[in-house]
Order: C-alpha cells, then sequence, then structure tokens
C-alpha cells in the first residue's frame, strides 16, 4: 500500500502543479475546519495544505494549525513535508538557499499550540526532541544532492507571530538562541505534528535577509523575485523525494 504524504506550505507555494486539476475543500474537524487539496503526485496521493489559503489571506497567528494537523491524520496521512519560506539569520545563509530544519525555537504567543489542552484531550507532556524526522530530511537532502541543489544542514526555526516582520534585536535575540532562519509558521505546526504521532520533515527556502542581517530592506517585491526564481527548486526535489518517501 502508497503511504499518503502530507505536503504543508506557505507563502509563494498556493498550488502544487502536479495537483492542479484538484480544488479545495473545506474538511471539518473538532479544532474547525482545514482547506485540503486532495490529488496524485505520480502515483502517491497526496493532502495539500497552503498555510494562508488560496489567495493569502490568512495572517500568520490566525491559521488553524490543529486543524490543519487533524484534518491530515483524519485523511490517512503518515508522514508530512513542510515548506517554509524563511529569512536567514545565518549570514551565510543566501537567498535561494535550501536548509533543512531539525529544531525550532518558539517565539510565538497566543497561539492553540497543543492537542493536549485538557479540553479537547487529556493533559499530556510531550517529548519534542524529534519533531522533525531525520531519516525524512536525509531523502529530501540525498534528492538535491542527486539533482545538483546544495541543501544546507542543522537549521534551526525561530518563530514569531507576524504579520509584520522582526525586529533587528528580536534577529539578535533568536541568534543568541542559536536560530539560523526565522519565519512565522513553523510554530506550533512541528509540534502538533509531533504529537499527532505523524513523521514531519521542513525543508525552508531562504528568501531574505533577516532584520539587521544586512542593510537591505525587506520587501515582498524581493521576496516574490526569490521565490519565483527559487521555488522549483523545492518541487524538483519533491518529485524525486516522494516516491522514496
Amino acid at each position: 500500500m502508497v503511504n499518503k504524504v502530507g505536503i504543508i506550505a506557505g507563502t509563494g507555494f498556493y498550488t502544487l502543479p502536479a495537483l492542479s486539476n484538484s480544488t479545495p475543500r473545506a474538511v471539518d474537524t473538532k479544532f474547525g475546519q482545514a482547506l485540503i487539496t486532495s490529488g496524485m503526485w505520480g502515483d502517491i496521493p497526496i493532502e495539500f495544505v497552503t498555510r494562508h489559503g488560496v489567495k493569502h489571506t490568512v495572517p500568520p497567528s490566525k491559521v488553524n494549525y490543529r486543524a490543519n494537523i487533524q484534518a491530515l491524520r483524519d485523511l490517512g496521512v503518515n508522514r508530512v513535508i513542510a515548506i517554509n519560506v524563511v529569512g536567514s539569520i545565518d549570514p551565510t545563509l543566501k537567498a535561494g538557499d535550501l536548509q533543512i530544519i531539525t529544531d525550532f525555537v518558539d517565539f510565538t504567543s497566543g497561539r492553540e499550540d497543543t492537542f493536549f489542552d485538557g479540553i479537547n484531550e487529556a493533559l499530556q507532556h510531550t517529548d519534542v526532541v524529534d519533531a522533525y524526522d531525520v531519516e525524512m530530511g536525509a531523502v529530501l537532502t540525498q534528492a538535491g544532492a542527486e539533482l545538483g541543489i546544495t541543501v544546507k544542514q542543522k537549521g534551526v526555526y525561530a518563530g514569531f507571530n507576524g504579520p509584520r516582520f522582526e525586529t533587528p534585536a528580536e534577529i539578535r535575540l533568536a541568534a543568541l538562541a542559536g536560530a539560523t532562519v526565522v519565519g512565522m509558521t513553523g510554530c506550533p505546526e512541528a509540534t502538533l505534528a509531533c504529537e499527532a504521532g505523524l513523521r514531519y520533515a521542513s525543508i525552508a527556502l531562504c528568501v531574505n535577509p533577516a532584520a539587521g542581517v544586512s542593510d537591505q530592506k525587506i520587501t515582498m517585491e524581493d521576496i516574490s523575485a526569490v521565490l519565483a526564481s527559487s521555488s522549483q527548486k523545492v518541487i524538483d526535489i519533491l518529485n524525486l523525494a516522494l516516491p522514496r518517501i
């Protein structure tokens, strides 16, 4: 039996080419609705979530992360690949670079960040040391290598609320905590997937230097340009990696 794979993506990834003939539908869960697109990527059944909606109307702090993960689990997904569009805290990471995320620092607040809230599910304390699946990360890395695409390792994701970009001081704080990239949607998605028993891997696409890392002002125009020139690398890696995952 072929495993069903979930793909969760954000800014710039509102559809997937392999699923272009599919229509998003609302899937009801006990945590609310999730917008899911079902389809086939070659021989692999896919359930796709675009975090911000197909028209980029949902801000990061309003994404229903619990509904998204619950819907994927209810639909039979057992492996999830997350695509995170990020800013670079590590100055050696340039626009267009890719990095596998292996850890995170959560600076978000006010989000529904657990299933085990004592209301919907009994209180539990979850070990998240292995929130990011090492084997799946290695498959993505190897696929990149075979395509001549460098995928850097040991990324540490700093999650902030958004939708505003971070201040230079916030980025310095994240850097002190060991973060290499910054984004707005990776938390609590990764830990919810862990709580749900899903294998979860994240590949980050760097689109700009984080605030204060360079003199470059962050603009959506520049981010869109990098996405236009670099997002295909992620699709190519998925095309090769999915049958192995």
